[in-house]
């Protein structure tokens, strides 16, 4: 079927797209209820308002409380003069604003020669998105978390280094997880990077130990290795290496740490290829795949770091294999297996965004030929050749722009644009959840942490 030429046949697609959308949004998921955001936003209101200890607060009714380092909860401090409407409202905007940043570093020339047609299509796509989905209604911040470490990506592909690390650091001290990007900068050879991105999250931890210091002392002595505050690695939303042992039933530690080591030692290997090659979206790209492998928990909400995986994968020029699973990412699937996970299909199916994440970080094509050029009025090397990063699968397979094209910057306060180096270089539910759980099925006894102090 030939795309509309004219605006008003795109008007009457979008019009049948949007409301496709809307109808399996409201049917498929379940909506998650702002679960996280009264976490952040009950122990923010506790510690400031009420005397409370930051991990001491529980939402009413349940067993679940506040799972970040103690610098997450003095970034959030500002929840405190918000009651849980408007935090929703700032979330939501948050986001949103963080969700555009990502798009333009991956896909900004691509969407722009489209312009309303292309983002419009961008947005009924990734309203599919599983993780996505989850991160709006949890009222996550993986997306911006994932904005933090693209924006240091960006910096890396156009020659940008001074500040780069900045936003791999601060990602680091809110969440433990991408502090595995400080392991692609050392890897890379990139010490400035690696050393601002260290001395980012160590003053920030320390900021934090200043503002609090007894939550400071009881995160890093007891919170942080309390397993049972995380939930049931054997959830079916935990979708890491270690869920796929839980759900085996094999508990020994042994047994993931040889699978983490094995893993580790592909990623290294593969990175060290693509950044060799100059293509700084496809390292970040594996490196947060592997982050998502490698950590004890990897909630569905976490997989938003798949996406510059799928964006290196259509401009390598295989849209069919990225929309494909994609696809399958939209669709919840792995709730299938909910209340069983036995068998040959429980296996397979249970673990199905493991699979699709394991073998992204095996085949994800690195270090091809380069068809770009270097940026204007730079002078880039082998390693600091910009990347040309893509729209997300599903979106890139209706719009199919050309595989030469690279993105503007799009880092906060940064202007410029960088030509492509390399080709490849980058409404209402059945009942809204009430735990942070759920998908098209009913919690669990023990659902997923609302937020996992080894998450992505």
């Amino acid at each position: 079927m030939r795309p509309p030429r004219t605006d008003l046949g795109r008007l009457a697609l979008l019009f049948v797209l949007a409301a496709a959308v809307t109808a399996f949004t409201a049917t498929v998921p379940l909506l998650r209820d702002w679960f996280d955001l009264r976490v952040y936003h009950g122990t923010v209101d506790s510690w400031v308002h009420h005397g409370g200890r930051i991990y001491d607060y529980l939402v009413p009714g349940t067993g679940y409380g506040f799972t970040y380092p103690p610098f997450a909860a003095v970034v959030m401090l500002p929840m405190a003069l918000l009651d849980l409407p408007a935090a929703v409202a700032v979330s939501l905007l948050l986001n949103a604003v963080a969700l555009g940043v990502v798009l333009r570093i991956l896909a900004g020339r691509d969407l722009r020669r489209h312009g309303w047609y292309g983002c419009a299509l961008a947005v009924c796509a990734l309203a599919l998105f599983e993780p996505l989905r989850d991160t709006f209604s949890f009222g996550q911040v993986n997306v911006v978390l994932l904005a933090l470490v693209l924006t240091d990506a960006w910096l890396l592909a156009t020659g940008r280094a001074r500040p780069a690390g900045v936003g791999i650091g601060l990602a680091a001290a809110i969440k433990l997880t991408p502090a595995v990007f400080i392991g692609l900068l050392l890897l890379s050879r990139r010490r400035r990077a690696a050393g601002v991105a260290t001395a980012v999250a160590a003053g920030a931890t320390l900021l934090a130990a200043w503002v609090a210091p007894d939550a400071s002392r009881h995160y890093w002595t007891k919170a942080l290795w309390d397993t049972t505050r995380v939930g049931r690695p054997d959830y079916v939303s935990n979708q890491s290496l270690q869920g796929v042992l839980a759900r085996l039933g094999e508990p020994d530690r042994a047994l993931w740490a040889v699978a983490v080591l094995l893993v580790l030692g592909v990623w290294a290997r593969r990175a060290s290829r693509a950044v060799a090659a100059g293509e700084w979206t496809a390292a970040f790209a594996l490196t947060g795949l592997v982050a998502c492998l490698v950590s004890p928990i990897t909630w569905v909400h976490h997989l938003v770091w798949l996406l510059p995986a799928f964006a290196v994968l259509v401009r390598a020029g295989h849209p069919r294999v990225a929309g494909a699973l994609y696809a399958v990412m939209c669709t919840s699937v792995v709730w299938l297996w909910f209340d069983d996970s036995s068998g040959v299909d429980g296996f397979l199916g249970s673990n199905l965004y493991v699979w699709i994440t394991l073998g992204l970080l095996l085949w994800l094509p690195v270090g091809q030929p380069s068809s770009g050029r270097h940026l204007p009025g730079r002078s880039v090397t082998a390693t600091a050749a910009a990347p040309s990063p893509a729209a997300p699968a599903t979106i890139q397979a209706a719009l199919q722009p050309g595989p030469g094209s690279a993105p503007p910057g799009a880092a906060a306060g940064a202007t410029g644009s960088a030509d492509a180096a390399s080709g490849p270089g980058c409404g209402a539910a059945f009942s809204a959840s009430s735990e942070p759980t759920g998908s098209t099925r009913p919690a669990a006894e023990k659902p997923q942490s609302s937020s996992s102090r080894a998450s992505s």
